[in-house]
C-alpha cells in the first residue's frame, strides 16, 4: 500500500500543472464570475470581466505561438503562476494588468494620431494624396495652432 500511495503522490506532483491549471484558470474564475454577476458590487464584475479578457488573450497567444511555446519547458508553470496572480483577489493582478497595460493601449485619453491615415483621392485622374497634402488640408480645415498642438502632443508621447 505504501508504494502505491507514494507512486500516486509522485504522479500527482509531476502533473500538478495539468491538474491545477483548469481549476485555477477556469473553475474558480467561473464560480467567482457567477457570484460577481449576482452581487450588487461593480468592482467584482470589473475584476472578473478583466480576468476573462486577459485569459482569452493568453489563450490566443498560446494558439498563435503553439510551436514556439512547446519548446519552453516551464511554460505551463509560468502560466499557472501568472494565472494565480491574476485570479487571487488579494493581488488584483487582472485589474493591475488592465489599468497599466491594456487600458492605455485601447483607451487613450488624448486625441490619437493615426499615422496610417492616407486620405482618399477625389477622383481617379487626380494626383494621389500623400502625408504632406493631408497635413496641408488639416491646416486649412483646423488652422496652424491645431496642427502644432497635435505635433506637440506626438512629441510628448514619444518622449515617454
Amino acid at each position: 500500500m505504501g508504494s502505491g500511495a507514494a507512486s500516486f503522490l509522485k504522479v500527482l506532483l509531476n502533473n500538478f500543472d495539468v491538474l491545477a491549471g483548469p481549476i485555477i484558470s477556469l473553475l474558480y474564475p467561473l464560480y467567482a464570475s457567477v457570484r460577481a454577476i449576482e452581487s450588487e458590487s461593480r468592482a467584482d464584475d470589473r475584476q472578473w470581466l478583466t480576468y476573462w479578457v486577459l485569459y482569452s488573450m493568453i489563450s490566443l497567444l498560446e494558439l498563435s505561438f503553439a510551436k514556439v511555446i512547446e519548446w519552453i519547458p516551464i511554460w505551463s508553470y509560468v502560466k499557472l503562476i501568472f494565472t494565480c496572480w491574476l485570479v487571487i483577489p488579494y493581488f488584483s493582478g487582472a485589474s493591475y494588468v488592465y489599468e497599466h497595460y491594456l487600458r492605455p493601449f485601447f483607451i487613450n485619453p488624448q486625441q490619437t494620431i493615426n499615422i496610417w491615415y492616407v486620405p482618399r483621392k477625389k477622383d481617379f485622374f487626380s494626383k494621389p494624396d500623400d502625408i504632406l497634402t493631408a497635413a496641408e488640408r488639416y491646416i486649412e480645415e483646423n488652422g496652424t495652432e491645431a496642427f502644432e498642438k497635435i505635433i506637440h502632443r506626438a512629441d510628448k508621447s514619444r518622449i515617454r
